[in-house]
């Protein structure tokens, strides 16, 4: 049991990444409005020019193609036609490729947590776990949105992306393993969020193939939509003389080749620019564009438009941890299906299978993640060689096994973001403060604590060594190196220092835009005109257990009504 154990503590870091996917669908699209940037006219005019072809800039395009012109400019490349990332097979591979066309790009918060940004059309729909719920009703309401379109959006983007997953051995025991906890009742499939157990959809088709936001692109016309891949947005442009607020009315970008375009909007009063590019994205682009802290800007010598303090504020990432949980029974390759929702602010999901530990590009590969965590100085080649020569060593029963996670509704905790470089290709400073508000520690002691009683229950009994205790597996967790973070010695007798010192994030940061603070409940930034920010970026919480579906419908919804607010002028 020590060396399986020994095993464990080793390739346990890489799990940070297991629920990173890839964005493809098995056939692509014929899409003839999506075009390298390179190919750009130096010049051009558009009714609307939305900024990021991710999970909200896809459905957000797609509906305002209905009835104007528009310019969808993604800084990625596209979803299809990559062999590596078309099923969930070859789970992994496109995290494996760090190189600058990657889909996924990674960064590290200040809080020493390894986090990835998108950077593909599709955004961050490709990049995730593919679990698909929608937003709980409540937070519909507070957000003010209207109940009866929002209902119509998230069937319009079902219509295309959301499935039925298929939910086996290793689920099932989850699922009954939660209602033994107490999290009831059972709520069997369903896309709602409601307290209790459930199915939640998928992204992921039966032939487990992923479908994303860009797929949402179908519904287009074609004859007004274009799409640039690989257009890097340097800022927006403002008019100001004359002007009582600065009015948007272009965007400077580059290609590929470094070559610099300009797309301007055409005259029109509804008319507009939306940046779409997520929660790291678009208050980058804001304070690029000279909107945002006065005493920041000026010391990278940005010129002004708007002092808006704000932006970059509420930066906020729903803490991640989890525990492995090894297995003498077979385990099925299975992303997230399942969910609790627990009634104190936990959500508890799974998955697992010897696919994510894959020795060459699954989520324990030493070649994706783990050795991210050590320090520069010691990254090698020969470290790694060495890394991956000892998983090679390792016994197949090394990678059979699950682990069962609880992330926080919210957060409470908040943080900021700040510009590095004027490059708009690097990654800004993130600070996310994870468990700095105590509710938020203690909803995940909680969380761990009904963890525990899923693993010790009769329905898991299948799945877990009975000579494993949960302290076994809570200090194989703490040891592992699945983080930048100090390590504490009593991490496993204290369940609020295991929290600290295993906090790993779920990718669903938010903040940095949002509503009441940058952007009004139109989503129109505060203080200038003629621009709007439409994505998570928006959002004061995550909603729901996953954002994604939420993010597509905001984009769907906001498309749908900007469009009836320019019928309603009669304006062409």
């Amino acid at each position: 049991m020590g060396t399986y154990m020994g095993c464990w503590r080793l390739v346990f870091g890489a799990a940070i990444l297991f629920l990173l996917g890839f964005c493809d669908s098995n056939t692509a699209p014929n899409f003839t409005f999506m075009h390298n940037a390179t190919t750009a006219p130096a010049i051009s005019y558009y009714d609307y020019i939305i900024v990021g072809g991710g999970t909200a800039g896809c459905p957000l395009a797609a509906t305002l193609s209905q009835n104007a012109s528009v310019l969808l400019l993604e800084r990625g490349g596209s979803p299809y036609g990559n062999p590596n990332i078309t099923d969930l097979g070859a789970f992994g591979a496109a995290l494996a490729d760090l190189s600058p066309t990657s889909p996924s790009q990674r960064f590290v918060s200040e809080d020493g947590v390894i986090n990835a940004r998108a950077r593909v059309l599709g955004g961050g729909s490709c990049l995730n776990a593919g679990f698909y719920t929608r937003a709980a009703a409540d937070y519909v309401r507070d957000a003010g949105w209207d109940g009866r379109l929002v209902n119509q959006s998230y069937e319009w983007v079902e219509r295309l992306v959301a499935f039925r997953p298929p939910v086996q051995g290793w689920q099932s025991a989850v699922r009954d393993g939660l209602l033994e906890a107490g999290v009831v009742p059972d709520n069997g499939f369903t896309y709602d969020h409601i307290y209790g157990t459930k199915v939640g959809g998928t992204i992921f088709d039966v032939e487990r193939h992923r479908h994303t936001a860009a797929d949402l692109l179908e519904y287009a016309n074609s004859t007004r939509l274009t799409v640039l891949l690989h257009a890097s947005v340097q800022k927006i442009l403002f008019r100001t003389r004359g002007k009582a607020r600065p009015l948007a009315h272009g965007v400077a970008f580059r290609d590929a080749s470094g070559t610099r375009h300009t797309a301007y909007l055409k005259r029109g009063s509804k008319n507009e620019i939306i940046i779409s590019a997520g929660a790291i994205g678009s208050p980058q682009i804001l304070m690029l564009s000279g909107v945002g802290p006065e005493e920041h800007l000026k010391a990278h010598n940005i010129t002004v438009v708007l002092d808006q303090p704000m932006v970059g504020r509420g930066m906020s990432d729903n803490p991640m941890n989890a525990i492995f949980v090894p297995s003498p029974s077979h385990v099925e390759v299975s992303l997230i299906q399942v969910v609790g929702i627990t009634r104190f602010g936990s959500y508890i999901e799974a998955a697992g299978g010897e696919n994510f530990s894959a020795r060459d590009y699954g989520m324990l590969s030493p070649k994706i993640g783990q050795l991210s965590t050590v320090p520069p100085k010691q990254r090698t080649p020969e470290a790694l060689a060495k890394a991956v020569e000892f998983m090679n060593s390792l016994d197949e029963a090394a990678f059979n096994g699950g682990f069962i996670l609880e992330k926080i509704i919210g957060p409470v905790s908040a943080g900021h973001l700040e510009l590095q470089t004027l490059n708009p290709n690097d990654n800004p400073s993130v600070t996310f403060n994870y468990f700095q508000d105590p509710l938020d520690l203690e909803r995940c002691v909680q969380g761990l604590h009904t963890i525990e009683k899923v693993v010790e229950s009769k329905a898991f009994s299948k799945f877990r060594f009975n000579d494993m205790s949960i302290p076994t597996l809570l200090n194989m967790t703490a040891r592992a190196p699945i983080n930048l973070l100090p390590k504490h010695e009593n991490s496993s007798r204290s369940l609020e220092q295991f929290c600290k010192d295993t906090v790993m994030t779920i990718w669903h940061y938010h903040g940095g835009c949002q509503v009441g603070r940058v952007v009004d409940h139109q989503y129109k930034v505060l203080g200038v005109d003629a621009l709007r920010v439409i994505d998570g970026s928006t959002f004061n919480y995550s909603p729901g257990t996953n954002p994604q579906a939420t993010v597509m419908m905001l984009g769907r919804y906001m498309g749908q009504t900007i469009l009836n607010e320019r019928l309603a002028t009669d304006e062409p």
